[in-house]
This record gives structure tokens, sequence and C-alpha cells, in this order.
């Protein structure tokens, strides 16, 4: 027989709405499971039996009806105020309206996940809760800074996760992972709750196995359906530079077969100011932040954190409106792109998840912190506030998956969705329904 925790988050919700699972024996083996196979991952920063099981008794009739979801760590939970990676509350405990979307849906949140301190990294191995490790090798890398929610969702310890996305932050680690993520539309999800309420980057978004399950969750996190269209019919604009350049070659491998085998044409497509995302998401990025750090806890901190932070506070004013005519410039060439293909397409990340202990990437070029290859690739849709979904395509010959990235117009997450079903449908549902080694 199937444990209920190998089921997919879909399939769980329709046992627990047909009387074939009972959602208490669901959630003592979802606690259980925690408990089994989350120590050499790190995914999991703390989970609460007494809450979720009040949670549980008091859920009303919905899609979601209980199914244990897991929520990273920067939302307001009644009984837990959000820490953002560190080890001090951010805001006191309260009902973010995420909490809300998720109660009022039937599902029960059973754990908050560990995530890159403050959100400010794409690997997860800075926390005050240790790092973050893959599911796939745990000496590799879950991801940042949603690593604890795309880890516990590929390691099957819930069928879904609730991870942000400020600058790849659900994206990167979903492709390190082997799982499906998607980042909605900027403003798509309430901020009401969330300690980095302030961005003008950030969304939350769903994280699951595969697109079917991403779909479900995010209708509960966007409170709007998103209906099931042809994903076979759409066009795909494949951006060279910059983000198909200095790639891992087996990652371009993956990535380009992938496309071709999805059946969709595939149109070459120039974004002026592309060149200049990385460091616009940089900079914005960073000194949208700095007013929400203080400066007294500096000492607690890395030395590379703190010498970051330090580095950042001199940064002048004129540039934050440098990265702003960037931002519109993108903006524009994303809307201009969009009026001859449905689809913008390139590898997730550059390069397979890092070692923990070294976290570099090797590309042509020679090596890179993973930040600076993962942000080049991800940080175009947060400065144009575009949806954009990961979805796993390969498998690296060191042994963790391989992800590519999809953009689609402003509120075109459903499109996005049918996009992961058609590349699901034309790799045989190799790469969604691969099993991770942690989890076997």
């Amino acid at each position: 027989m199937t444990h209920p925790q190998d089921l997919s988050l879909r399939h769980q919700a329709s046992h627990l709405a047909t009387g074939e699972l009972d959602p208490r024996e669901l959630l003592a083996a979802t606690l259980a499971r925690i408990d089994e196979r989350d120590g050499a991952l790190n995914s999991i920063a703390a989970s609460f039996a007494d809450e979720s099981a009040r949670m549980l008794a008091q859920a009303p009739p919905g899609p979601l009806y209980g199914v244990p979801v897991a929520i990273k760590d920067m939302f307001q939970l009644p009984w837990r105020g959000p820490r953002d990676g560190s080890a001090e509350e951010h805001l006191p405990a309260g009902e973010s309206a995420l909490y809300r979307r998720l109660r009022d849906a039937g599902a029960v949140i059973v754990a908050v996940t560990n995530m890159h301190l403050y959100g400010a990294g794409t690997t997860g191995e800075v926390s005050a809760y240790g790092p973050v490790a893959n599911p796939w090798d745990p000496e590799r890398c879950g991801g940042g800074s949603s690593g604890g929610s795309a880890a516990a969702v590929g390691a099957r310890l819930v069928g879904g996760a609730v991870g942000t996305d400020g600058g790849g932050s659900v994206r990167l680690p979903a492709a390190y992972c082997g799982i499906t993520g998607l980042k909605p539309t900027f403003a798509a999800t309430p901020v009401e709750g969330y300690t980095h309420a302030y961005t003008t980057m950030g969304v939350a978004g769903p994280m699951c196995r595969d697109a079917a399950d991403t779909r479900l969750l995010a209708e509960t996190l966007i409170d709007r359906p998103l209906p099931k269209g042809d994903g076979s019919r759409l066009r795909a604009g494949v951006v060279s530079s910059p983000f198909w350049d200095d790639l891992d070659p087996d990652v371009e491998r993956s990535c380009r077969a992938t496309l071709e085998a999805s059946g969709w044409p595939v149109e070459d497509v120039t974004l002026p100011g592309a060149e200049h995302a990385l460091i616009a998401s940089v900079l914005r990025l960073t000194m949208e932040s700095l007013p929400a750090i203080r400066l007294d806890q500096l000492q607690e901190l890395d030395p590379l954190t703190r010498a970051l932070i330090k580095y950042e506070l001199v940064i002048p004013a004129r540039s934050l409106m440098r990265a702003d005519r960037v931002r519109t410039l993108l903006r524009r060439s994303a809307e201009a792109a969009f009026d001859s293909v449905d689809l913008l397409v390139w590898p997730t990340v550059p390069a397979p998840a890092p070692r923990i202990d070294n976290p570099t990437i090797e590309l042509p070029s020679g090596l890179l912190p993973a930040d600076v290859g993962n942000v080049r690739q991800a940080g175009f849709g947060n400065l144009c506030g575009l949806p954009g979904i990961s979805t796993p395509v390969g498998q690296h010959p060191s042994g963790v998956p391989i992800g590519l990235q999809l953009h689609a117009r402003w509120g075109g997450e459903a499109l996005l969705l049918d996009a992961a079903e058609q590349i699901e449908r034309a790799t045989g549902r190799r790469h969604v329904d691969a099993v991770p080694v942690i989890a076997r």
C-alpha cells in the first residue's frame, strides 16, 4: 500500500474528500516522516503537532481539506512569529493573509521551513538553523532562499509548500531539488503578515512535485481559478544572451533537448537591457532590504553577510535610480517580446547545486559564487514582475536535478502551468516522478 506521504498533493486532497484517507492519520504520518527523514536535510525550522491538530479540528471543507502543507518562515502564524532564517522573531505571532487563505481552503500547516538568512542568498547554506541540504545529495545545497520548502517537497515530507521569490527564491531551489516552483505575477498574493511586505520584487508562490499539484495550491494562494488550457499550442522565445550564455554543458544540453521535445515553435528573441538585469536585480534587492536590517545585530551574523551589509550601506542612492531605469527598459522589452511569443524560456540555474561546504559553481568561464550565476538567470522575472515557473527536465551527471525556466505575460500563471504540463508529457514525466535518494 502506498504510504500517504508518497501521494501527490492532489491525490491526498481527493482521497481525503472521498473518505479513503483519514485526515488525522495523514497528519500523524506527515509529522512522523518529518521526524524520521528531515535530519539530514534540515528543511524544517519547526513543526507543531498540537497547533496542527487544532487547525485540522477546525478546518472547513475546501479544496485542500486536511492536506498538510509547510510554509516558509516569513509569515505570521497564530502560534509563531516569522524569523527570516534568524534566531529572533521579525514579526509577532498573528494571522498573515496567506495563513488565512490556507486555513479557509481547509489546509493544515504542519511546519515552517528553513531558509537562507534574511532571504539574502540562493544556496540556503546560511541560516540560524543550519544549512538546507538537497534531497538528491545531502552534501549539496538545497537552494535559497526557499530551500527548506523545496527540499521538504522533494523529500516527500509534504505534498506542497509555500515559498517566496524576490530574486529567484522559489524557482532556483525548485530547480536544485527537482520540483515545480511557480513565481506568480507581482502582487498576486497578499503581503499582510509577510516579513518582506515592503518589497517591490517579491511574491509568495507554491512549490510542489508537478504542475497539477502546483495549480491546485496556486489557486488557493492567488485566490482565483487557473483553468487548464492546451499547452501544446504555445510559442517559445529563446533569449540567447545572456541567459543561454556560459552554462554548464549538461545543463544546456538537457534544457535544449526538452525545448526541442516540447513541440513548440521556437523563435530567437532579443531583450534590450537584459545584460544589465543581474546588477539591477542585486541593487534593487539589497537596497530595498537595508531599512529592515537592525544594525545592532550585525555582530551576530557571519562575517561575509556582515561585510556585505556594511558595503551596501555606502552604495549611493543614484545607483538605485539607475537600476530602476534598467527595470523600466526590461518591462518594455518583455511587453514587446510577448507580441510574438507566449513564453520566454531559459535554464533556471546555470549549473547544478553546489556543495554546501563550497557553494561555488563551475562554468565555462571559470568558478563563480553560485549567487552570481543564479541571480543572472532569475532576476529578470522579479524586476519585470512577470510570472515564472521552474520545471524539472533532467538529471546532471553529478546526480542532482536540472530545471528549465519559463516566463509568461503578466497574469499568465495558468498558461505557465499548461506549458509545464506539456513539458511533463513530452518527457514522459520521467523527471517530475523521479524519486530522490533520501526518499527511496
